[in-house]
């Protein structure tokens, strides 16, 4: 039967911890168990203890994705002296290939340039089987570096992580106890490792401005929290600057999970800035508030003493809208008191000054009813001046006016107001128009004006006669421009004339 090498331990999975430690926990029974060991039938490579009778003999298997870390082998026996790097008498070789041979005893050696190098024993099987056990050691070596190789040119994963497993892969391929090209594998390696190398440099230089971009990220989240907390409280509107300072927060918040992580120092220093920002915001929007509290306590206690003090005008009714509408400018200038406070008190407020504009109302609808016939009175009399304009006769158009008018005043005062406003214009109007054909005629009929009209007309006659002589004897010479200035001068003569009615 076939039993599986015992695998050197390394750091590099959870698994080889646990295999370590249960190899010390059986350290204390190693006496007992070595001549056990030592005779049952096993595969004893060079410089390796024997595993106890009976553990599978299959070679290790790693997930396609992932660098295969070497996987242990079934909880190990206690350790036992080694077995000998050479056998003392080899035997002769019945196998040979072009990496492996194999003695007739089962010494299994590697050929390592033009030297071979023992590399186990593997008596209880043919010499074939012997070889290929050692063989599918080697196979799985190379399948951990090119699965390192692949992830390599893949890429995705971390440069530094692959250098590091392939630098302790390089330490099991070194002298390993497998049959086939180590130099080859170890010489893939020696590239990989260099290429990873230098990956691993370019990914620390762009880590490197990732975290300065970072901070720089970082650090503009700060100085917006800062420019927030050197604003004057005076004039800040808290619900925006509120919701800017969550939203600068957030950013802080999804920076620091999602962005590079930052140098301890650095972060530190940025997060302080960040913090004292946000606790003077939030330090001046409290003070605003607690400021604004008073200030509003204030309006609602003067408030409060407006609305008795309107209330108490209701008694007065109509007569108390003077001194209403000076609690009004009170109110004014007494402040806000927030805006539902503000809603209720103004209420109250309004409520006492409409009882009073209601008095005031009932009063008016009383006299528009009295004043619906006066209303009637009065369009009638304006149906009677409509005939004044078209009275030639001006002293009958005065006379019919005089007595619309006397009538007009006996009628009474009409409410409201606006209406009897509106009447008076009407007839208003109607005098207005009188009044300008009497201007026009007295101007017309004055002796002084008639005077003046005729001592001018007489003037304008004689000089439209000379012009008349020197229109002819122009016209006689021929003269072009003594006939246009005589033509030119005369027609403004008789214009002149025919104006003040010559």
């Amino acid at each position: 039967m076939s039993i599986p090498e015992h695998t050197p331990q390394t750091d590099s999975t959870p698994e080889e911890a646990a295999v370590a430690a249960d190899v010390e926990a059986t350290t204390a029974d190693a006496d007992a168990l070595t001549e056990k060991a030592i005779a049952d039938s096993a595969v004893v490579e060079a410089g390796e203890v024997p595993a106890p009778d009976g553990d599978d003999a299959a070679g290790p298997a790693a997930p396609a994705d992932e660098t295969p870390a070497p996987v242990p082998s079934p909880r190990p026996g206690p350790p036992a002296p080694a077995a000998p790097a050479e056998p003392t008498e080899p035997g002769a070789v019945v196998v040979e290939e072009t990496w492996g041979r194999v003695t007739e005893n089962g010494v299994v050696s590697v050929r390592e340039g033009d030297q071979w190098r023992v590399v186990g024993e593997f008596p209880d099987g043919t010499p074939q089987e012997a070889l290929d056990y050692f063989v599918r050691k080697f196979a799985d070596l190379e399948f951990k570096v090119a699965t390192l190789e692949q992830r390599h040119t893949r890429g995705g994963a971390s440069a530094s992580d692959l250098r590091g497993q392939a630098t302790r892969l390089q330490k099991d391929v070194v002298g390993a106890t497998a049959v086939g090209d180590l130099a080859g594998l170890e010489k893939r390696l020696t590239t990989l490792v260099e290429a990873l190398a230098e990956a691993t440099a370019e990914e620390a230089a762009a880590a490197r401005a990732a975290v300065e971009a970072a901070i720089v990220e970082r650090t503009a989240i700060v100085e917006k929290a800062e420019a927030l907390a050197a604003r004057d409280p005076k004039t800040v509107q808290w619900k925006q600057a509120t919701a800017e300072l969550s939203d600068l927060f957030a950013a802080w918040q999804n920076h620091q999970q999602n962005g590079p992580r930052l140098p301890k120092a650095q972060a530190q220093a940025l997060w302080k800035r960040f913090r004292d920002a946000r606790s003077t915001v939030e330090r001046q929007r409290r003070a605003f508030f607690a400021e604004l509290d008073e200030v509003h306590k204030a309006a609602r206690d003067a408030k409060n003493r407006l609305i008795e003090r309107a209330e108490a005008l209701a008694p007065r009714g109509e007569e108390g809208i003077p001194a209403y509408r000076t609690l009004l400018d009170e109110w004014k200038r007494s402040g806000r008191a927030g805006r539902k406070a503000d809603d209720a008190l103004w209420a109250r407020f309004k409520a006492a000054g409409d009882a009073l504009y209601q008095a005031r109302a009932e009063r008016d609808a009383a006299e528009q009813a009295e004043s619906a016939p006066r209303i009637e009175a009065r369009k009638a009399l304006l149906e009677e001046a409509k005939v004044v304009p078209d009275t030639k006769d001006l002293t009958e158009a005065r006379r019919i006016l005089t007595g619309i008018q006397r009538r007009w005043d006996e009628v009474g005062r009409i409410f409201p107001r606006d209406v009897e406003r509106g009447l008076d214009d009407q007839l208003r109007k109607i005098e207005q128009e009188l009044k300008q054909r009497e201007d026009l005629d007295w101007k017309r009929n004055n002796p002084e004006t008639k005077a003046r009209a005729n001592d001018l007309g007489s003037q304008l006659r004689e000089a439209i006669e000379k012009l008349q002589e020197e229109l002819a004897a122009a016209e006689a010479k021929g003269d072009r421009k003594a006939i246009a200035d005589a033509k030119e001068a005369l027609e403004a003569r008789q214009a002149w004339l025919r104006a003040i009615g010559g």
